[in-house]
């Protein structure tokens, strides 16, 4: 696999949760005021403006209102998961064995069933969806609020900072240096759509070196080794203020 490609072997799953840290504030249900404030940029460090027209009680901007971009491996657009819609797919894609190594969702749809179901019928931290390029489904994407979840206890977080999991599905599309492109796509897209973030973060296994190079490839800068619950990875951070520089 080239060392530019974000293959399915990303390693950029979620921070599984211990015992401990499911008591954490951050996986608290978070209040309506303390909701208000995060809609509106007006916690402490936050000297944002608030976003006119944000939707209620949406943290991540609407993410499925994001319109299509143009990339050089073709249009390509996000798209919310449907869970009935989609399981069978997502299923599939999480028994791949590359996969697999790295998510730790393989077995029956239930055990996708149970990593999408939180997700969906929770705050809206995290939006799990599609990756659909030319139309055809091809990747699995969460973005979420990086200083909302446990990872926040890891690093420097800043409010608002946006993170990216995802995984390339089809095996087609995967050493191609697809992967890269979208990487770059999706934190544009985040970038463009999220005033109030300055940084979109991600955490691939430090060991995979083909998805640590995709990151760098993206414009994303390499910031720090962080110990996590389940492996030791690269904090990737690409910075609004640099966007346009790397």
């Amino acid at each position: 696999m080239p060392s530019t490609d974000a293959s399915a072997q990303t390693g950029t799953g979620p921070v599984p949760r211990t015992d401990e840290e499911s008591e954490d504030t951050l996986d608290l249900q978070l209040s309506e005021d303390l909701l208000s404030l995060l809609r509106a940029g007006d916690l402490a460090h936050a000297p944002w403006p608030a976003t006119p027209g944000s939707a209620a009680g949406d943290l991540l901007d609407s993410p499925g209102a994001w319109r299509p971009v143009a990339t050089p491996a073709g249009v390509f657009q996000l798209v919310p998961v449907d869970i009935e819609r989609d399981l069978s797919l997502l299923s599939h894609w999480m028994n791949d064995p590359a996969v697999a190594a790295f998510w730790e969702l393989s077995g029956p749809e239930s055990v996708t069933r149970a990593h999408l179901r939180p997700q969906l019928d929770g705050d809206g931290r995290s939006v799990p969806c599609l990756g659909v390029l030319q139309g055809t489904p091809m990747s699995y994407w969460e973005v979420y609020r990086a200083d909302l979840d446990p990872l926040a206890r890891h690093y420097p977080a800043h409010p608002h900072d946006t993170g990216l999991h995802l995984l390339i599905g089809g095996v087609a599309d995967r050493g191609r240096g697809t992967g890269t492109t979208l990487l770059r796509a999706v934190s544009d897209l985040v970038l463009d759509n999220r005033p109030h973030c300055t940084r979109v973060v991600a955490e691939p296994d430090l060991r995979n070196t083909p998805s640590v190079s995709a990151f760098l490839g993206a414009g994303f800068r390499y910031s720090a080794e962080v110990d996590l619950p389940d492996k030791r990875a690269a904090l990737m951070v690409r910075d609004r203020a640099f966007r346009d520089l790397m």
